[in-house]
Formats: C-alpha cells, structure tokens, sequence
C-alpha cells in the first residue's frame, strides 16, 4: 500500500480521500491555492502545499506544481478526485512519468473515453449498447452527412468529439437545419476544445440519465456496483441522484451491468469509472464513461457497502479486487442532494462568509462537506459545498429522511439551494420515481 499521497483537489472530495486514507493509515498531502489555506482538509493533512494563487490555471490546474508538491513531499502516489485534471490524460501521463502513480486508469484510457467518437467505437466492440448515429466523424460531404441523418431520423443530435458537461451539442429537428448546425457545431468545438471533429447521434425525446458504477483491477477483474438515476439535472448539471434507479429490474442491472465490467477488463481499464446512458422505453444507450470518481458516488457506497474511494487507492497500489461480483448486493435506498452555494431562483453564485452552520443528523443521514462555521467560500471555483445523502431500506424512506434532513440544516451568512432541494424532493413526479431528463428544467420554466 502507497505511504504518502498527494491529494489534488479541494472541497469536499478532497475531504472525504484524506478519510479514506486515514482509514487506511495512508499519510497525505493537502495541495491549495493561496485562496484555500483555510480548507478543512489542508488543515487536517499531514502536510501541505501551496500551489499558486487563486487562479484554478495558476494552482489546481497547474500540471508542474502538482509534481513538485509530490517531489517536495516524498509522496508516491496522486489522487486527482473528480473535476480539475481528473480526466487530463496529459496530466496522469505526466505523473507516472515522473515516478508517480496516478490513481485512475492509463492516460490511454482516458484519451480513448475523453474522445466521444473512439469511446463510442470502443463500447460497440465490447457489446455495450450505443445510440444510432453516424458510427464516427462527420466528413465535409454534404451529400453523405444529409444520408446519415435520413438514415438516423429526426430530431438527431450533433456532438463534439471533445465535448462534455453539456457543451458542444446542438438539436437539429429537420434535413434543412443540418448543414448549418454541423458547421456552427464545428466552430465551436474548435474554439472550445481545440478539436472540431463532430459526430451525429439520434436524439431520444424523453431519456433518463441511468449510470453504471464500475472498479477494475490491474490483475484482469472488473465488478459493477449497479446503477444510478441521475435525471433531475438544470443546464445538464446533476442536482439530484439516487441509487438504485427507480424501476430498473435486477434482470436489467445484471445485464447492462455485466457488459460494462466486461468492457473495462476488454480494454485494461483500471480503476474506478462510471458509464454513462440514456435510458427510454427499457433501452439503455451509452453516450460516454466518465473516468473518474463521480460526485455522486456516496449513493451507491450507501446501497452496496463498498467504499468507492478506498477501493480506489487500493487497486492503484497494484492490489487486486476485494470483491466478486456475486459479493454485490443492493441494499435499500439513497438520495444525494447537492448542496450549492447559489440562489435557488437565479442560481447565481453566492460567495462568502458562513456565519452559522448546523448539519442534520440522525439515521441514515451522512453529509459530505468541507464548510465549517467563520468559513469564507470563495468565489474562484465550483458553487458545490456539499451533498446531503439519505439511507433508507426503501426509497420512501430515503425520501423521508432527506426531506427531514434538509428542514434541519442551516447555513446563514450566503445563500443556498436548499429551497430548491426542498422543491423537489415535495414534487409528486419525483415522489412517483422516474422522471426524465428534462423535467426539471420543464418545471423551473427554463425549457
């Protein structure tokens, strides 16, 4: 097992790896911005960094100063957690260059998943289900792109190759927008990713954004940890998820589960991974795999028992697998409301000073957070400064706890989106599970 890891990140996912480590009797390094001196986990860390200022490209995002805090500290291995350079394969091929090990998969896979239109192609050779589109990039021809959208059917949808986050993708609903939208969508990947190679997918109307949670060993074994619903999404940001996902059958998860896990062992992934799809009418259909620890990865923690971030580290260090998929079990329910620093009504963010904080307890109550009463959230980065999660053994109960949990905490000094939480979680339709991934939006009077 690594002795020292350099955690690069901040927030609550920096928080929860330096537990983990802990747990582990792993020493760690906390890295920050000259803004993030006062970060709960920098204060917690056996040691600690500073990387730059308060710029995320002078600090987080700074490849050189993240390998120095490494060779400062004697450190053996980087966590990068989610968001930053936790997909940068750049970033990951320069730390094991470096004589690191980087806790994720190769910078390969990340090159090959990070691109949608290789990820794609890799997911129809491993058997998992895709959406039908134009099986790779769109070419100059006109007459062969109008083919593919006759042959797709409208509405389709053009993507960027190196899009994500809900960037770089536009809606054609007829033949005489095509044109014109491949090539605006083209500029703007170009612009925006430095890659304008697009591709072209059916657009489903009415999907659930289902995912699938997956660890692989460097010894050739690969496990599912079931699925999750993360539907209720604002501007294609994620503000509630659950696990497991209402009325997905076991039948449906063993399936689709199973082409995932064989997917990582087809192509070598190691580590922790999240595969991504839209779900309509009983049909999964992948759009890409995140390559990374997830946000919302407590939820499935909950209803397994697996600690996702221990398991992590575990096989980074070269361990294999402690699990079997007939360990797995899926036990009850969990909620994950994300706790944003932000007005519920404009969703502007609001920075500051906390000047009162109180987290909800209780049963099956576990919240994620690095706030702390005096604490100054900073306006340079993410508006997230926590997740609520609930356990309950049905998801009647979850809902429950969670609906209890939020009239408990309090945050005064900035404002939150815990009226918005609320909103949802008295909604009948989500009450009702399985709403889809323009609901809320619909709802908010943003469609």
């Amino acid at each position: 097992m690594f002795e020292k890891i350099v955690i690069a990140n901040r927030g609550e996912i920096a928080l929860r790896i330096l537990r983990a480590c802990r747990e582990m009797g792993i020493k760690t390094v906390a890295v920050h911005s000259t803004a993030d001196r006062d970060l709960k986990h920098v204060r917690l860390a056996d040691e600690s960094v500073c990387i730059g200022p308060p710029s995320s490209l002078e600090s987080y995002l700074n490849i050189p100063a993240l390998i120095c805090a490494a060779e400062l500290t004697n450190a053996e291995a980087i966590h990068p957690g989610y968001g930053f350079l936790s997909e940068n394969a750049e970033f990951a091929e320069q730390v094991d260059s470096s004589g690191f090990k980087f806790i994720g998969p190769s910078a390969a896979a990340i090159r090959i998943m990070g691109d949608k239109v290789a990820a794609i192609k890799t997911m129809k050779e491993a058997g998992v289900p895709t959406v039908p589109g134009s099986d790779g990039p769109l070419s100059d021809d006109k007459e062969k792109n109008l083919e593919h959208g006759r042959n797709i059917g409208y509405p389709v949808i053009i993507k960027a190759a190196g899009g994500g986050g809900g960037r770089g993708m536009r809606v054609v609903n007829s033949e005489d927008e095509l044109i014109e939208s491949i090539q605006l969508t083209k500029s703007e990947a170009g612009a925006a990713f430095n890659n304008d190679i697009v591709y072209m997918e059916k657009f489903l109307g009415s999907p659930r954004h289902i995912e699938i949670q997956v660890i692989a060993d460097s010894h050739g074994n690969a496990i599912h940890l079931g699925e999750r619903d993360c539907s209720m999404q604002r501007r294609h940001q994620k503000v509630v998820e659950e696990a497991p996902a209402p009325g997905i059958t076991e039948e449906q998860r063993a399936r689709i589960g199973e082409r995932c896990a064989n997917a990582c062992i087809q192509m070598g992934y190691e580590g922790a991974g999240t595969f991504e799809f839209l779900y309509e009418n009983g049909e999964f259909y992948f759009i890409e795999m995140n390559t990374r620890v997830q946000v919302e990865h407590p939820v499935t923690e909950m209803v397994t028992w697996v600690d996702i971030i221990k398991e992590q580290i575990s096989v980074a260090a070269g361990n294999p697998l402690r699990y079997k998929q007939s360990d797995i079990k899926i036990r009850g329910h969990s909620i994950e409301c994300r706790i944003n620093a932000e007005d519920s009504k404009t969703f502007l963010p609001s920075p500051g000073k906390i000047t009162l904080y109180h987290a909800p307890g209780g049963p099956g109550i576990r919240m994620d957070s690095h706030i702390y009463n005096g604490y100054t959230v900073p306006p340079y980065y993410d508006s997230m400064i926590g997740k609520l999660i609930t356990y309950g053994n049905t998801r009647e109960s979850a809902i429950a706890r969670m609906k209890g949990a939020l009239s408990e905490i309090v945050i005064d000094g900035i404002k939150t989106n815990i009226a918005l939480q609320q909103d949802i979680l008295n909604d009948s339709n989500f009450a009702k599970g399985g709403a889809n991934i323009h609901y809320l939006e619909k709802k908010l009077g943003l469609d």
